[in-house]
């Protein structure tokens, strides 16, 4: 099979994230790895594409990487330049709609929660830590999962949701390529910072290749040519990384 390369998480803008992976890849071609041809969108099984033993590089949350993924290498963290974000960490965002910015989460109980999904840190797992020790389903009158950030903001638009969770890079490149989405809304309180995003690759990478795809990252974020890349979707540095930076989200 062929080496693999992904960036699946903040996807909003396709042809960003195509000048990304080719950056990426030529970077790694640099340093003799070979990657496919073809623009690295993951297949539709994220654990899956997370899993394959010949992934060199990909983006997942820090989540499931906790509790789900305990064979793969961490090579590091993304830094992002939007609101809420500081070094590797990030924050999720409480998002309602606009006629509602005055209220507080404790005001939100017996009312409707939207998740992206169950496995996710900025959107799930955070709103446990921050309704703990009460279950969510008991706390909210519904608790649904759209299956995305941005879909979770169209149903609290559509008024069939009233709160949701969304992690404030998504939130600042929604600002920016998608800016009738977010119209309406309000962010009425914002998480502590947690790590952000990790980038990975497997486990089956060689100590040589993973200093090899950290130093193509950190040419990614200082060579000037690359800059405009790295603007386009908000990135502004990288640190190599563990995994045990991320495990306080198992707190």
């Amino acid at each position: 099979m062929s080496n693999r390369l992904a960036f699946p998480m903040y996807a909003v803008d396709r042809a960003d994230t195509e000048a990304l992976w080719q950056a990426v890849n030529r970077l790694l071609a640099a340093r003799g790895i070979t990657l496919s041809e073809h623009y690295g969108l993951p297949e539709a099984d994220l654990l899956a594409h997370w899993q394959q033993p010949d992934l060199i590089l990909s983006q997942t949350c820090g989540y499931p990487l906790v509790t789900r993924l305990p064979d793969v290498q961490v090579v590091g963290a993304f830094h992002y330049a939007a609101p809420g974000c500081d070094g590797m960490g990030y924050r999720s965002f409480l998002v309602a709609r606009d006629s509602d910015k005055h209220l507080t989460v404790a005001d939100f109980r017996g009312r409707r929660l939207v998740c992206n999904s169950s496995d996710s840190q900025s959107g799930y797992n955070v709103l446990r830590k921050r309704i703990a020790p009460e279950v969510l389903d008991r706390y909210f009158t519904h608790v649904s999962f759209s299956g995305s950030h941005r879909r979770s903001l169209i149903e609290i638009k559509d008024g069939r949701a009233d709160l949701a969770a969304i992690d404030c890079v998504t939130w600042a490149l929604l600002q920016r390529h998608e800016p009738d989405i977010v119209a309406g809304l309000a962010v009425i309180e914002q998480s502590p910072q947690t790590p952000g995003l990790p980038l990975i690759t497997s486990g089956k990478t060689t100590p040589d290749r993973l200093q090899a795809i950290r130093e193509a990252l950190s040419a990614l974020v200082s060579l000037p040519e690359y800059r405009h890349v790295c603007d386009a979707v908000l990135i502004r540095g990288f640190s190599a990384a563990t995994r045990e930076a991320w495990s306080p989200l198992l707190d």
